[in-house]
């Protein structure tokens, strides 16, 4: 690379005043790429179970996920990767498909106008106002209760923690040797990061993948995927018949849940990076808000669901990523994924669960910011840190604390210094819980 090409390229992502460099940012995207790449497969089997076409919806899941992320470091200049919503996937395929008996391609539509109502009203600065509504007492509790959600899906990913009638939860079986193979690599990880080795994460993730290896844990079924298999469901979306379904019931449901799960997901990175200014907002808001939106769309038009923020992102965060390089990495080998899809698919999940645990571990230091002396602000905290993982829902988790907040401003005669749209937006959480509750 030329030195002036260079020099520029690092003062536009703000390398001196991140203190970040280079070989950090791309060690920090590879890492997060790596952590989150079981969506390359994960998202086409849910939407497979919709009636859409496996090899394409791969396609689809590369390329929406790789452009995503490097609009999102090229424009915002966050170290945020983007990809497929789980949770909004099962939404489409078991709410919307099979549950309204709607066909995928009018579901796609629905998708699409989702991410154009977000991009409308992001242009128009109502979601800028929204994200600034919320309490920055809450800010803390979400990064928080984000930190137990990814600990929580390590956990369960890993085997460490299974699903019991009796009790809701339980230990796994330790002897089992994914399991164990888990439980060494959060070890080695754990082990790494205590002795300060850069890129902890990503060698304890390759590291485990290996010892896997050795042991004969991998499953590799080799399946060859062309970018030509998107043609089965690019273009394919139905937006007349999504029209017709209006927007309250299906494409306010994807926009909402799209909307909260990003902005927690923004706030969790942004506390972890540190790059929250000092009025406590977050910088260039609009540009990531754009991408979103954009993303989404592009995701809608290449065949798969609603395109988000990931959570994972902060394993990359947690190897150094500051700027949005790290992005503009995980990007690029997404679209790399497009034709080695398989190699990818080799990564066990044993390997990247013990790397969810650390991040949780790390993410929960943010409680100590809380005033748990204030019953107004430590209910609502309490709240919204714990219903994201109990509810394994980001937009759940803030629907409680907002509400919570709310009322107790109210019942402590303290209702005028609340903003206006923190009411608005109290109403529609309300209503969002009745709609639920009538499900």
């Amino acid at each position: 690379m030329d030195i002036e090409v260079r020099q520029r390229l690092e003062r536009y992502f703000e390398f001196a005043e991140l203190g970040t460099n280079w070989r950090t940012e791309i060690l920090a995207g590879v890492t997060t790429f790596v952590t989150m790449a079981y969506i390359i497969f994960v998202n086409p089997s849910i939407l497979h179970e919709a009636g859409m076409p496996f090899a394409g919806v791969v396609a689809a899941t590369c390329l929406s996920a790789g452009l995503g992320s490097i609009l999102m470091g090229t424009l915002a200049r966050y170290p945020i990767a983007l990809a497929p919503g789980m949770g909004l996937n099962a939404y489409f395929t078991y709410v919307v498909v099979k549950g309204m008996g709607i066909p995928w391609q009018v579901a796609l539509g629905a998708v699409f106008l989702s991410g154009l109502l977000f991009l409308v009203l992001t242009l128009g600065g109502v979601i800028r106002q929204v994200v600034r509504s919320i309490p920055t007492e809450l800010y803390s509790s979400i990064a928080a209760g984000i930190g137990l959600l990814l600990a929580l899906i390590g956990f369960r990913n890993s085997g460490i923690i299974v699903a019991s009638p009796s009790t809701t939860v339980a230990m796994g079986n330790l002897r089992e040797p994914h399991t164990l193979l888990a439980v060494a690599g959060l070890i080695g990880i754990a082990a790494l990061l205590a002795w300060g080795v850069k890129g902890a994460m990503l060698i304890g993730i390759l590291g485990t993948t290996a010892l896997g290896a050795v042991f004969g844990l991998l499953e590799w079924k080799p399946q060859m995927y062309r970018f030509s298999d998107i043609a089965s469901t690019s273009f394919q979306l139905d937006l007349p018949h999504a029209l017709e379904l209006g927007f309250i019931e299906i494409v306010f449901v994807f926009f909402f849940i799209d909307l909260f799960d990003n902005v927690g997901t923004l706030v969790a990175v942004g506390k972890k990076a540190r790059l929250f200014d000092e009025a406590n907002r977050i910088p260039r808001i609009s540009r990531i808000l754009v991408t979103d939106s954009t993303a989404t769309m592009v995701g809608a038009l290449a065949g798969t669901s609603t395109v988000v923020n990931y959570i994972e992102s902060a394993a990359g965060v947690v190897a150094g990523g500051r700027s949005g390089v790290s992005s503009i990495v995980s990007g690029l080998l997404f679209l790399v994924a497009l034709f080695v899809a398989p190699v990818f698919g080799v990564i066990p999940a044993a390997a990247t669960a013990p790397a969810l645990i650390i991040v949780g571990c790390l993410m929960i230091s943010h409680i100590s910011e809380i005033d748990w002396s204030d019953t107004a602000l430590a209910v609502p905290a309490f709240l919204t840190m714990t219903a994201i993982p109990l509810t394994f829902s980001i937009a759940n988790g803030i629907a409680f604390g907002f509400t919570a907040y709310t009322l107790l401003k109210i019942l402590r005669g303290e209702f005028r210094k609340v903003n206006w749209l923190v009411y608005v937006l109290t109403a529609l959480f309300i209503a969002r819980f009745l709609y639920l509750g009538s499900e």
